[in-house]
């Protein structure tokens, strides 16, 4: 569906279960993640449940969103505000500026962003005869959106400001590198939409009947509105499948039902947008000096048992509501959320544990990622743990069995790799039906009876490539991480976390001194 097929759903599902009621409520709708290929630590139970390294016991990303927008819907009129789980907005305005949304149609906030920031983001270009750039909270209007655009378009569209001077747009001549560096965009980043124009989306929505293509909240939504709105977009059928070449058409109907709609913008001069969507992003931001874990205070040892004090991990690795035993060794910008690490491990440096319980000795290398899940297979409760690199394209696929050479799992060639561990390349090789042939629907994980166990066999499976070992996987059952997240065992996953979070409160109380 995409998490625009998504938000019309749950329009749907509003009018299904309150009638003609729905039309007055104020909704929060946030996008849980999809299936979370850049962060697949999340993937299992979505992107909104992502723990953070502050509070006690732990925040979850749902915790810190209805905080943020606690204030909003003492200023806003009955509609949808739309978010996505894996960005935060942090922003400050003058005692005496209140962030509204009461105006028809759209209403988005802005924020000013490095060009760069801008080609993965929508952008908006603003009406320069409607917007001063003065103070830190501004309400304007969009002449046109623009998602995910090149540099050049930036410029050519009139999107790119010089920051500290916000009401100069810059000219698209020759730049020195000192102004490059002072110029800006305004992205994206939650929008709200009257109860109008969702009911027309409703609407829309019954008529299509059942959605044969995903459908983009933000590149489908908004790139309709505004007075310099193009159609450019809707047709960009190059190289589309048959399902794709649906959307085109869906992509149409849905300009010709929201052009001439008013996008608002809400300015935030002084605010900051923050993506963690992704491993590196991730990493980045829980283990390195970032500006994020300045101003939201994050910290090294959250809810842990951890050998020692906390400072002893130093300012650059992150331990989330995780059991450690003396003698395991964490290294730099490494995160350990939900797990269980033994005394014998050792953990590289930029990797992510997650879900997981070593138990045995291992020296897992830098830059990997291991993550675990429960499954549930002919009423069996059986675990998978996943392991590749951070720096891994779980999202890269090719169309042929020939192609896969191309694929790469911790640097080394899948064709290479499956040499290594006995396998050949068949179609039984991929759980993905069509030619989604890649990382994340390769049957190359062992189905274990133990969550231990199973975290040793995809450590012999990594150690294998890195040792250029033979490892023999044609003995086990084997899942994808598509699969995976098929036969997953959310309760199994949840309990599995009330243990660990149960001993460390049971510590928790042994330590306090007696009253």
């Amino acid at each position: 569906l995409g998490n625009g097929g998504s938000t019309l759903h749950v329009l749907r599902c509003l009018e299904d279960l309150y009638g003609d009621k729905w039309t007055s409520f104020i909704v929060l709708l946030i996008h849980s993640g999809g299936y979370s290929q850049r962060l697949p630590n999340a993937s299992a139970l979505g992107k909104i449940f992502t723990a953070l390294p502050f509070g006690d016991p732990v925040y979850q990303m749902l915790e810190l969103k209805l905080a943020m927008y606690i204030d909003f819907p003492t200023h806003m009129k009955p509609g949808i505000l739309v978010t996505c789980s894996d960005d935060i907005e942090l922003y400050s305005t003058g005692v005496t500026e209140t962030i509204t949304f009461d105006k028809p149609g759209f209403t988005a906030l802005a924020h000013p962003s490095d060009l760069v920031v801008g080609t993965t983001h929508g952008v908006f270009v603003l009406d320069p005869s409607r917007f001063s750039g003065k103070g830190g909270l501004e309400y304007t209007s969009c002449h046109r959106f623009l998602h995910k655009p090149s540099i050049e378009t930036m410029r050519q569209c009139g999107a790119v400001w010089v920051r500290g001077n916000c009401s100069q747009q810059s000219s698209s001549g020759h730049h020195s590198d000192s102004e490059k560096g002072s110029e800006c965009v305004y992205t994206d980043s939650i929008f709200y939409m009257d109860h109008s124009i969702a009911k027309q989306l409703l609407t829309f929505y019954k008529e299509m009947g059942t959605l044969c293509c995903e459908i983009d909240a933000y590149g489908d939504f908004l790139q309709a509105l505004g007075p310099g709105a193009s159609q450019d977009y809707t047709k960009n059928t190059s190289d589309m499948s048959k399902e794709e070449s649906r959307l085109a058409e869906v992509r149409q109907k849905l300009c010709c039902l929201l052009r001439g709609t008013e996008l608002n913008v809400i300015v935030l001069n002084n605010s900051k947008f923050y993506h963690i969507g992704t491993t590196q992003e991730y990493l980045f931001h829980f283990t390195s000096d970032s500006k994020l874990k300045f101003e939201l205070d994050l910290l090294p040892v959250a809810f842990s048992i951890f050998p020692g004090k906390a400072e002893a991990l130093g300012q650059s690795a992150n331990v989330i509501q995780s059991i450690l035993e003396p003698g395991c060794v964490i290294g730099p910008g490494s995160v350990i959320e939900y797990s269980r690490v033994g005394p014998e491990v050792s953990v590289g440096k930029n990797s992510i544990i997650s879900g997981s319980y070593i138990n045995l000795k291992a020296d897992i290398p830098p830059n990997c990622f291991l993550s675990s899940v429960s499954i549930k297979m002919n009423d069996q409760v059986e675990y998978v743990t996943m392991v590749f690199s951070v720096e891994d394209d779980l999202k890269k696929s090719v169309k042929l069995l020939s192609d896969t050479h191309s694929l790469r799992f911790f640097g080394v060639s899948l064709l290479e790799c499956l040499d290594l561990w006995g396998m050949k390349v068949s179609d039984q090789l991929f759980s993905s039906e069509n030619t989604r042939l890649g990382l994340w629907t390769a049957r190359i994980f062992p189905v274990c009876s133990s969550l231990s166990e199973s975290v040793r066999m995809s450590l012999k499976l990594l150690n294998s490539v890195q040792h250029m070992s033979a490892f023999q996987l044609n003995d086990f059952k084997l899942l994808s991480v598509e699969e995976m997240l098929t036969y997953k065992d959310v309760e199994d996953m949840l309990q599995f976390r009330k243990q660990i979070y149960d001993e460390i409160s049971v510590q928790r109380q042994k330590e306090k001194p007696d009253l």
